[in-house]
């Protein structure tokens, strides 16, 4: 509430003079909501995980393991807050809570008797400030490919804002595959693990599909070793996990599949095709339907003609679709993406996703991207209307029977 108060009283301050002092407004709110709950990151191991792509499976699968190994855990990522195994959908439409929310969040896990704290860590959320006054045991990278450019500058801003967790926590976790390795080994830190999906144990029987996730898998995994955490529970963890809400999540498998993922940049949007058109993962021989609306309003517009020329090169059908256009025409970002291309569009998502699975035969795979497990479809003026890619999969499937 007090967050919302104050964006509120920022709304009738002139933006000339609301630009100039934003940095100190950010960092002085971050310092008061911690202020005000009584600093409750210094009772908990804070992980933090950071990273353009798997946020939010890793933040899942650390939260999972250190469950499975007996410890009370409090987690908050673009798809929950769990506290002590009891959670909420996080209806946000914020990956990273408000100062004040998250600062509540954390005092609720420690009268809950949590010990460790699993946040997922943005880089807008590390731009407002909103990691000060949170003490990082941890802090875990996944990966670092262009997103936020329009409000960061540069990709060079972007990855320095992640790294600014990184020089907060004592513990680091990162990828040794990723592009950006080098950079992030400058940061000191008391220790540190570079890891790879090549050195995940074979023994493990991890369920999720794609060489991306593997690597979410093993970053969970090694975390969950610095942590202590024996390799029977981080094994059970791991192999018990079959989904994660909205990524690369299969709504049916038969007689032809459906996959909800929220793929929403052209890196994450071209693994997930490659993995979809992987013989090692595909059930059977298949056409690629791909109902593409993963480049939202009013941000990182670069990405839109990327996200069609990587669904040209990878889909059989492609249908455009609306996702959170805000206050941008929904018609003139779809064409955007289609950069002059002949694909289908149809702007309502819904008869988007009735026009693909009418399309589907038996052995096809239906792609739909940009939204996952996300509740609400944004429109202009800050509107919102309540949404789920597979709810909605689910009610055309039952209207037409398949």
């Amino acid at each position: 509430m007090l967050d919302e108060a104050l964006a509120s009283i920022k709304k009738i301050i002139p933006r000339s003079v609301f630009n100039f002092f934003q940095p100190y407004y950010h960092w002085c709110l971050a310092y008061l909501a911690a202020a005000v709950y009584g600093f409750p990151a210094r009772r908990l191991k804070i992980v933090g995980v950071t990273g353009t792509n798997g946020k939010s499976t890793v933040v899942h699968l650390i939260t999972s393991i250190l469950e499975e190994a007996g410890e009370k855990v409090a987690s908050v990522s673009s798809l929950r807050f769990r506290i002590n195994k009891k959670e909420e959908t996080n209806i946000l439409k914020m990956t990273m809570p408000g100062r004040f929310k998250l600062q509540k969040f954390l005092r609720e896990a420690i009268g809950a008797g949590c010990k460790y704290g699993i946040i997922e860590i943005t880089s807008e959320g590390i731009k407002q400030h909103r990691h000060i006054g949170i003490d990082f045991y941890m802090a875990v990278l996944t990966n670092v490919t262009p997103e936020h450019i329009e409000s960061h500058g540069t990709f060079e801003k972007y990855r320095a804002a992640k790294a600014l967790l990184f020089k907060k926590a004592k513990i680091h976790v990162l990828n040794g595959e990723d592009p950006s390795i080098d950079y992030f080994l400058k940061i000191p830190a008391q220790n540190r693990i570079i890891y790879s999906k090549k050195d995940f144990p074979p023994n493990i029987h991890f369920k999720l599909l794609g060489d991306f996730n593997l690597e979410n898998a093993v970053a969970a995994y090694h975390a969950a070793k610095l942590l202590g955490i024996e390799f029977d529970a981080i094994k059970r963890a791991l192999e018990e996990v079959k989904s994660i809400p909205g990524r690369l999540e299969f709504v049916q498998k038969m007689p032809f599949s459906i996959v909800v993922d929220y793929a929403h940049t052209p890196d994450a949007l071209e693994k997930v095709y490659q993995t979809l058109r992987d013989p090692r993962f595909t059930l059977h021989a298949s056409r690629l339907l791909c109902v593409l609306g993963s480049a939202g309003g009013g941000r990182d517009k670069w990405k839109r003609p990327e996200m069609g020329k990587i669904a040209a090169k990878f889909c059989d059908e492609i249908i455009l679709t609306n996702e959170d256009p805000y206050d941008e025409d929904p018609q003139k970002i779809i064409d955007e993406v289609a950069g002059g291309r002949n694909f289908k569009k149809i702007i309502n998502r819904r008869e988007a996703i009735r026009e693909a699975i009418k399309s589907a035969q038996s052995g096809d795979t239906v792609i739909i991207t940009g939204k996952g497990a996300e509740p609400w479809l944004m429109g202009p003026n800050g509107t919102k209307i309540p949404w789920d890619d597979r709810e909605v999969t689910i009610e055309e499937l039952a209207k037409l029977k398949i």
